[in-house]
């Protein structure tokens, strides 16, 4: 990457993930807030359980795959971190750190629009995959000394 190190090219996955979450965040309100003007209820009935409950999955599944990306992707910033500040980032990192990314993008979308749970749960088991073989080989070094 130019003007960017080899250690420091992780942070374009990490920046990848931020985008997607403010994405998955933007279209959760233009889901979510056109939906709340539809229900005529006063403010101190709109409480989260009420919103929960009423939802359509048109606007509760944006809402479920943003806090999706507080979880697994939460651990991969982290690692990512850890990749740097211990000098460890190699082309194999950045690589199934950018599959990682891949596969969370495509479950994103498949979340907030079609959500065939099947094709869902394939896509996060890859992403899953790539980050635990980034975290196993990330242990299995430190652990190795």
């Amino acid at each position: 990457m130019t003007g960017m190190n080899a250690n420091a090219a992780i942070f374009a996955p990490m920046m990848a993930m931020m985008f997607l979450t403010f994405v998955v965040w933007v279209y959760m309100y233009a889901r979510r807030i056109p939906f709340i003007k539809t229900l005529d209820l006063p403010s101190d009935e709109l409480t989260p359980a009420a919103l929960a409950e009423l939802s359509p999955p048109s606007v509760a599944n944006p809402s479920d795959n943003l806090k999706n990306l507080f979880e697994v992707p939460v651990l991969f910033y982290a690692l990512c971190l850890y990749l740097y500040a211990t000098n460890q980032v190699d082309a194999l990192y950045i690589a199934v750190a950018w599959i990682f990314v891949g596969f969370r993008y495509l479950h994103s979308a498949m979340h907030c629009t079609k959500n065939i749970v099947i094709a869902r749960f394939g896509l996060y088991f890859a992403a899953s995959a790539a980050f635990f073989f980034m975290f196993f080989r990330a242990a299995i070094n430190m652990l190795s000394g």
